[in-house]
């Protein structure tokens, strides 16, 4: 039986803390570097803007899944307006920061560089995926993000102070009461999901239309979420259904209708518009990179 419960603080630094919901953010951005530069250099793309690019669409996705969790946890800062700018952060909705995350690679790879936006969709894929499972673990520090009691042996307990009304400790017992921890199940998933989409790319890249695996991260992404949803409480509702799962419809949809779209030509570099990067007709003669 697992019996942390853990500080959210790592160190000190002064007078200043530092957290680990943040480390665990920085970690994860460390690693979704590495991966995509490697996913970069196979596909022979120019790995200068793999840098720039990631910080782009970090701070997007930062502004933006901060937007949807102060959006979904309104109760905690309607009385407290700057606690939603000041840290300690308690969240980030991962939604959000797909939206503006997505928006912010196109203008950076499209508008900025001229770059064909479903291949780079392609190659920062996977790092999504592994973002999520390193980051996650900044959720079980901060004892958030679990679901009901449950006797698993997995289960995690949760201090008083930290649990939603309805577990209250006068009706759960924090000394023996457990949770589904719910970013645990969303941090294997994607380890899982690296781990597909990195093998899709490396042995069926040339026979996916460019954007497929970003549109498949957007299936499994939103299946995962809409399944974990239904144990979450406190949850923003629309018409008494929980957002997150109004969303994960859409993203689905959206993912099943763009890899369907992407694919109509059958598969293979067939089904890629001109890069319009590529602007010489003396460019259109030479071999292209190599594509593994």
């Amino acid at each position: 039986m697992f019996d942390l419960t853990p500080d959210p603080i790592a160190f000190q630094i002064g007078p200043f803390p530092v957290h680990w919901y943040g480390i665990a953010y920085a970690v994860g951005l460390t690693a979704v570097y590495f991966l995509v530069m490697w996913l970069a250099r196979r596909e022979g793309r120019n790995v200068d803007f793999v840098s720039n690019g990631l910080i782009v669409i970090a701070i997007a996705a930062l502004i933006g899944g901060r937007l949807y969790h102060v959006i979904d946890q309104w109760h905690l800062y309607r009385d407290n307006l700057l606690a939603i700018i000041l840290p300690p952060y308690s969240g980030l909705g991962v939604y959000g920061g797909i939206a503006t995350g997505t928006l912010a690679g196109w203008w950076y790879f499209t508008v900025r560089h001229h770059e064909s936006f479903w291949t780079w969709a392609d190659i920062v894929a996977p790092g999504l995926f592994l973002m999520q499972a390193i980051g996650r673990w900044g959720n079980f520090f901060n004892q958030e993000l679990y679901g009901p009691p449950t006797t698993l042996p997995w289960g995690i307990p949760i201090d008083c102070a930290h649990r939603v009304s309805q577990f209250a400790c006068d009706a759960f017992p924090e000394a023996t009461t457990r949770f589904h921890p719910l970013f645990l199940y969303e941090s294997i998933s994607g380890f899982l999901g690296a781990a597909f989409l990195v093998f899709l790319f490396v042995r069926f890249r040339n026979r996916l239309a460019p954007g497929s695996l970003l549109l498949i991260f957007f299936i499994w992404y939103g299946a995962v979420r809409f399944g974990l949803e239904a144990l979450r409480q406190n949850n923003w509702v629309l018409f008494g259904i929980p957002t997150a799962q109004l969303v994960s419809i859409a993203i689905i949809a959206i993912g099943v209708i763009g890899l369907v779209w992407r694919n109509r030509r059958g598969p293979g570099p067939a089904a890629e518009e001109p890069d319009p990067a590529v602007e010489s007709p003396e460019a259109l003669t030479t071999d292209p990179a190599p594509r593994s």
